[in-house]
């Protein structure tokens, strides 16, 4: 089984590892913060992470430049081409310091008068922690990026699947010792940088990664510039998309309607994790079919195979949440987190669309097509922060998610696939006939488990719960075995099956 299957696999257990660390995990650490204490970790974290998007798709650049270095160029080249990027990242991170510093200054501009005196000087102490984390960081991020070029896809998930592991055994019995927030900042710092130099040593003593400077031609520096900047884009959409609630909330509302939000984030980063983990190891893979001259109906082909897979898990996801999701949250998190149902149904519907298709956003990268997508999503990610602040105001967190659905409805949902069709000639229809298809079990799921649960005992209770989560299961994979798979994904589960019987 080669590095690309491996590298899915684990990135299931590290997200599984995930799942049952943060149901285990969160609930104790809410309790033990408390709503307010969690919201101001929340949107601390939210503001600073906006430094991340200086990366300016750097990480995606090297890994094509890598994996397309690996089909037709030369050592020598590499080294140079590590050498450029290492130099860039070391501005960057010397940048991120003095934008750190302009927030850290202008924190009581932004937040004074949602935040109590108490709160603010801890949001001091958490945005110096994590600027600190931020600029260091971005040097060392080169060899994550080199790591998932050579398709050392083990070793990735593996120290990530580390880090989910040891971040709550260490949290934990400083907040039972009184610890708050900031603690919990200073163990991710930590951890962060354990990863950061477990790459370093992996890259310099096994990969022998080399380093040298080289002159380039502005042609070149100009490509890889353009290349970055629509990455860099995407970047700042995603932030504006999963970021901005939070900090919107925090202006306008305060830690309590932060906390809700994030709650709700929570499940939606888990959603995109779980269709991620197929197409996250797609980029090098594409790369070389593009490189070689692959054609619009292999790569169709490409995004359909992966789109359905992609399909049986976010469509999982999301009936489950709309069938159990309100009782889970009341369970899990308490009843003052009920107001992030909606906002992550109405979410995880505007997102069925884009993680279905990230195959495509792997196409656009290794054809260096991503500027038309970036335009789009950028100009449609500033019409939904522009919303968000009056649907904020009267409608608080679910305003925040009303503008954020429409703007992914309308640039991942008509806008991107006609680009696809008319560009790049994929066979757009195929893919969603294959799709819409599949969605017939869907929602005869829908109508046989809400018809079954009108016959069920009401009741709150994690028995309740877990009644629902299986019964809703077997009856999904029943369902999607006899309506929604093809032979193809039958043959898959079969051969599942019979290795599991040995």
């Amino acid at each position: 089984m080669n590095q690309r299957r491996w590298g899915a696999i684990l990135s299931y257990v590290n997200i599984v590892a995930t799942v049952v660390v943060g149901l285990l995990y969160t609930p104790i650490m809410l309790r033990l913060l408390g709503q307010s204490e969690y919201g101001l970790y929340s949107l601390i974290g939210s503001v600073v992470g906006y430094l991340s998007v200086l990366d300016m798709g750097l990480g995606n650049t090297i890994v094509r430049y890598t994996a397309k270095n690996r089909v037709d160029g030369t050592v020598q080249k590499e080294a140079e081409l590590n050498g450029l990027f290492l130099q860039v990242y070391s501005v960057i991170g010397v940048i991120t310091f003095v934008i750190g510093a302009i927030l850290y200054a202008n924190i009581d501009a932004l937040f004074g008068a949602t935040l109590t005196s108490g709160e603010m000087q801890r949001a001091r102490i958490m945005m110096i922690l994590l600027i600190f984390n931020f600029a260091l960081s971005f040097p060392l991020s080169i060899f994550a990026s080199i790591l998932q070029a050579y398709e050392k896809f083990i070793f990735l998930r593996v120290t990530n699947i580390l880090r989910v592991l040891l971040n709550p055994l260490l949290v934990l019995p400083f907040l039972y010792w009184g610890y708050g927030s900031v603690m919990m900042v200073v163990v991710s710092t930590i951890l962060n940088f354990a990863c950061l130099f477990a790459n370093w040593f992996y890259c310099v003593h096994y990969l022998h990664v080399k380093f040298a400077r080289g002159k380039y031609e502005s042609v070149f520096l100009r490509e890889i510039a353009a290349y970055s900047f629509f990455i860099f884009l995407n970047a700042v959409m995603d932030k504006v998309y999963w970021g901005t609630g939070q900090f919107v909330l925090g202006i306008v509302s305060g830690t309590v309607e932060v906390a809700i939000y994030a709650i709700a984030m929570q499940f939606m980063m888990m959603d995109m994790n779980f269709s991620n983990a197929i197409s996250g190891v797609m980029l090098p893979k594409v790369t070389m079919m593009v490189t070689k001259n692959a054609t619009a109906k292999e790569l169709t082909d490409l995004m359909i195979r992966i789109g359905r897979l992609q399909y049986l898990v976010v469509g999982y996801l999301f009936i489950m949440f709309a069938l159990v999701g309100r009782e889970f949250i009341a369970l899990w998190a308490g009843p003052s987190y009920l107001e992030a149902y909606p906002i992550v149904l109405l979410l995880m519907a505007a997102m069925l669309i884009p993680l279905v298709q990230n195959v495509g956003i792997a196409i656009l990268q290794a054809m260096n097509l991503n500027r038309y997508r970036m335009t789009a999503y950028t100009i449609c990610a500033m019409i939904a922060l522009a919303a968000s602040f009056p649907l904020a105001v009267h409608f608080g967190g679910l305003g925040c998610a009303v503008a954020t659905a429409s703007s992914l409805f309308i640039s991942t949902g008509y806008i991107m696939n006609r680009y696809y069709a008319k560009r790049i000639h994929l066979d757009i229809w195929r893919f969603w006939r294959n799709i819409f298809s599949m969605s017939k079990g869907l929602l005869l799921l829908a109508v046989i488990a809400f018809s079954l649960q009108e016959y069920m005992a009401l009741s709150v209770s994690w028995l309740h719960f877990f009644e629902l989560v299986v019964m809703d299961t077997v009856l999904y994979t029943i369902i999607m075995y006899f309506v929604g798979m093809n032979e193809s994904e039958k043959e898959l589960v079969r051969k599942i099956l019979r290795k599991l019987r040995r």
